[in-house]
């Protein structure tokens, strides 16, 4: 069933959020907030898409296969990749005000990670091998980052350099079974400047089957005494996304035996496009038992093609 109505809670299950080609369609009217947006787009093999980006800007990511986008006069072919737990992908970024075609011969899953924004910035191919991977944590709070639309961090830093765009700050998280990530709970509500960024999320989940068996994950958020008063614990599972307008976020919770996946699609009203975050006070002191324990060794799961991991406690 088709619809645009606005959903009634956080936690959207697979196939509630579907819209018209869409299995995810969550637009801000929808989040019933101001800049953040998420599609998922399924072609079949021969299928394609055409959008309309409208005033925002976009970035096509493939979540499993690959596709031609054909967007302000130039194709850009996309590898991409069998799923999101074997590989790094490359993406394509979509300025405002702008058409593109998307097309699989093969078919597959696309994301559309959206943000409401103000500069119209050109159309550009990212590839693989320039995705920073990080690695965050460590014992049971390890777990890898894919920073393929992270805003450059303050005063640079291990995890790259970021990539530019206006408002849209997107990264893909895999934790290992059993290991707990978007942990110490953090919160972005706020705008302090130099200390937090006040950011709408979207949290998009896939969980790995094991044993023939579907996957699960959990995940927390807890209200920050701003806004909304967000208050959610999800049993997530493939297709599922969680809302986060305000409040602490984490922890995300991979079940034994299951790797969990997540993208997160960050945007929010302030001139500086920047993931400032606070810790919740009660949680923080963990980050402090980080230096003494390995990172997991399972991870990285893989790595971008001709890339290292850089380890960053953040």
């Amino acid at each position: 069933m088709t619809t645009t109505d606005p959903f009634p809670g956080f936690h959207v299950r697979a196939g509630k959020a579907a819209d018209g080609p869409y299995v995810v369609d969550i637009t801000p009217e929808r989040a019933g907030w101001g800049y953040s947006s998420l599609r998922v787009l399924e072609l079949p093999p021969g299928g394609s898409h055409s959008l309309a980006t409208g005033d925002s800007e976009w970035i096509v990511l493939p979540l499993s296969g690959g596709c031609t986008v054909i967007a302000e006069g130039e194709t850009f072919e996309l590898h991409g990749r069998e799923s999101v737990f074997s590989g790094v992908s490359d993406f394509v970024y979509l300025p405002r005000d702008s058409h593109a075609q998307i097309a699989s011969g093969a078919g597959g899953r696309f994301a559309l990670t959206g943000a409401r924004c103000e500069r119209r910035l050109p159309a550009r191919y990212g590839p693989a091998s320039a995705v920073p991977v990080e690695l965050r944590g460590s014992g049971n709070c390890s777990r890898q980052v894919n920073n393929f639309g992270a805003a450059a961090p303050a005063g640079g830093g291990k995890s790259g350099g970021g990539f530019e765009c206006d408002k849209l700050i997107a990264v893909e998280v895999l934790t290992p079974g059993g290991n707990w990530s978007s942990y110490p709970p953090h919160k972005h509500d706020q705008c302090r400047p130099g200390e937090e960024s006040e950011l709408e999320e979207i949290y998009y989940f896939e969980v790995a089957e094991a044993h023939g068996n579907e996957g699960i994950g959990y995940q927390r958020v807890s209200p920050s005494g701003h806004g909304r008063g967000t208050d959610v614990l999800a049993e997530v599972r493939s297709g599922d996304t969680v809302l986060i307008p305000d409040g602490w976020h984490g922890p995300s919770i991979a079940a034994p035996g299951h790797d969990l996946y997540y993208l997160n699609v960050m945007a929010g009203p302030e001139e500086e496009r920047a993931w400032l975050i606070c810790d919740h006070p009660d949680h923080a002191w963990i980050r402090s038992t980080w230096p003494d324990q390995p990172v997991d060794p399972r991870l990285p799961l893989y790595q971008a093609p001709d890339s290292a991991p850089a380890g960053d406690p953040r």
